[in-house]
């Protein structure tokens, strides 16, 4: 049975739970939210240190290498303090974030979800040209754009790209109607389920 890594513990447990998780913690009523799970982090600090900590698990892993463990961990960190910082003063009920991984037998995932404005609400600020979920989405990730300017920031999401078409790896980002699929390119659709906020799923298989 493959094993999971979450925060330094091993769990045995099927492959969909956070993905399950994630969908459940980004839909759910405000009410119904979980806010006792271990995968809250409701402050920026809480989520660093479990970076920190997942950091430290994937070096554990020899077929993961160094390289790529900090690469994921630099990616999960980025879509992570976006939604910290998008979203600071702004969250729609629930502050902070769902950051949820496992380490398999062959693949790292990642999930990560927030309940904030959102991908378009944040960028049409700085960008009122915007007509859909879809555009925002593109120009997230495609351009040097940030949701607070006038501050000299916006590689966040570029750099996710990036990095992930350069290491084949592959990302599922969803926000309001639409979704993202990044590995060897990037494919932007409308999806039939909306999302208020934004959820992150990244899959690295290990080769």
């Amino acid at each position: 049975m493959p094993f999971r890594a979450v925060y330094g513990t091993i769990f045995h447990m099927s492959r969909e739970n956070i993905e399950k998780l994630a969908h459940n913690w980004i839909s759910a009523k405000p009410d119904e939210v979980d806010v006792q799970s271990e995968y809250y982090c409701q402050t920026r600090d809480v989520f660093q240190t479990r970076i920190d900590r997942m950091l430290r698990n994937l070096l554990s892993v020899e077929k993961i290498g160094d390289n790529r463990s900090y690469i994921i961990s630099a990616i999960a960190g980025e879509i992570g303090n976006n939604s910290f910082d998008h979203n600071l003063g702004n969250w729609r009920d629930i502050p902070g974030i769902f950051f949820a991984y496992e380490i398999l037998g062959s693949e790292v995932k990642i999930a990560l979800v927030d309940r904030g404005q959102g991908l378009f609400a944040t960028l049409e600020k700085v960008k009122p040209e915007l007509s859909d979920d879809q555009e925002a989405l593109k120009t997230a990730f495609l351009e040097r754009i940030s949701g607070r300017a006038p501050e000299n920031r916006g590689n966040g999401l570029k750099f996710v790209k990036e990095n992930v078409e350069e290491m084949k790896m592959h990302l599922l980002f969803y926000s309001g109607s639409a979704q993202a699929e990044l590995n060897a390119k990037m494919i932007v659709q409308e999806t039939s389920e909306k999302f208020e906020g934004c959820l992150a799923i990244l899959s690295v298989k290990l080769i």
